[in-house]
């Protein structure tokens, strides 16, 4: 069972937990860490959403997911980015916050930068399936007109575009 604090709308603690796959309240929310991942050549980490999930076989440029109990947004990113790719790393730039109120989530966006060998991505079962490195020039294109980039992750590309 993952357990999560629950958070109020300017991003404090509840001091309530909410558990994964029951109804969120309304006026609650959980927090989700997203991460970029960028090589030191300048070229972006995109994975490949195994078929079991959401979007499956659609590329994402964020590795990232729920902010477990007792942590902090920039421990669940190291975590996160550590479990679906990975990439070591104990520094996390921060990107942006926002709110999504349909989904009661607060996805707060990281930047990681990273020199590992570019072949020794590893991929965390059951997530993503497929990795590729795009290069700076492309990254925007290949999310906003790839038919296997993911547009709708509109913060995504703003950050990005503001880190390009």
């Amino acid at each position: 069972m993952e357990i999560w604090d629950g958070r109020l709308k300017d991003d404090t603690l509840a001091r309530v937990d909410l558990i994964r796959d029951e109804v969120i309240p309304d006026g609650l929310y959980h927090g989700v860490s997203e991460i970029i991942v960028r090589h030191i050549d300048g070229d972006f980490l995109a994975m490949r959403r195994s078929s079991n999930k959401t979007y499956g076989g659609l590329y994402e440029i964020t590795a990232g997911g729920s902010v477990l109990k007792g942590e902090t947004y920039e421990e669940a990113a190291i975590r996160e980015v550590f479990e679906e790719t990975g990439v070591i790393t104990n520094k996390v730039q921060p990107l942006y916050t926002v709110l999504h109120e349909d989904y009661h989530t607060i996805f707060h966006g990281f930047l990681v930068e990273t020199d590992m060998n570019k072949e020794q991505v590893t991929l965390q079962k059951n997530e993503t399936d497929h990795y590729l490195w795009i290069k700076t020039n492309d990254v925007i294109d290949f999310l906003t007109t790839s038919p296997h980039g993911q547009s709708f992750h509109q913060r995504t590309l703003n950050a990005l575009k503001n880190i390009l």
